[in-house]
């Protein structure tokens, strides 16, 4: 994994320290979400791609998404909750090519997951999950109205928008654990496994 992954790390500890002081928790926050959209590129780029790089990336998304869910309200863990198990069901079954291993799912999680979320589909659900409770952070501390100037309008387009992302990729994650209980009471391979 290139440096950038363990970066990450820091900034998402950084940003836990910080939670209360929002002009150094967002930039923190924000600049671990935005390396997350290039380290395994990256990583791919420069030869330094493995199965550990993958795992340990949808664990820092984790761990940051986590952090901020229960920051932000009492029942935030639930979200982080599913989040793990979802990464526990598709890690053990699908292993580090989670993200390509859909091909034989359901059209509408075949469109979520096509191209590894490059697509404006899957772009929505990504956006989803790592904006949307980056958002409800700026929306709680009045962020996007006192920074961005941003009418009350916008900010509830934006908080719909996003978690309509968000109940997409939840749609997608009941499917992924589903699968799995199915998995695992049946004899079968998983898919993605299968020769």
């Amino acid at each position: 994994m290139v440096p950038a992954g363990y970066i990450r790390i820091g900034l998402v500890l950084a940003a836990w320290a910080a939670s209360e002081t929002p002009a150094l928790f967002v930039p923190l926050y924000s600049a671990s979400t935005a390396l997350d959209g290039v380290d395994g590129w990256l990583a791919r780029r420069l030869g330094q791609s493995s199965r550990f790089g993958a795992w340990l990336d949808v664990v820092v998304d984790n761990m940051g998404r986590g952090m901020l869910w229960s920051l932000l309200f009492e029942w935030g863990w639930l979200v982080s909750a599913l989040e793990w198990c979802v990464f526990v069901c598709n890690h053990n079954t699908r292993g580090d090519h989670w993200k390509n291993s859909f091909t034989t799912s359901p059209r509408f999680i075949r469109a979520i997951m096509a191209n590894g979320f490059r697509t404006p589909l899957g772009t929505w659900v990504v956006s989803g999950l790592h904006c949307l409770p980056l958002w409800l952070y700026g929306c709680q501390w009045d962020l996007l109205t006192r920074w961005l100037y941003l009418p009350s309008w916008i900010q509830t387009l934006g908080t719909v928008l996003l978690g309509a992302g968000r109940l997409l990729a939840l749609s997608a994650e009941i499917w992924c654990v589903w699968t799995h209980i199915e998995y695992l009471t049946s004899d079968e391979e998983p898919e993605g496994k299968k020769n």
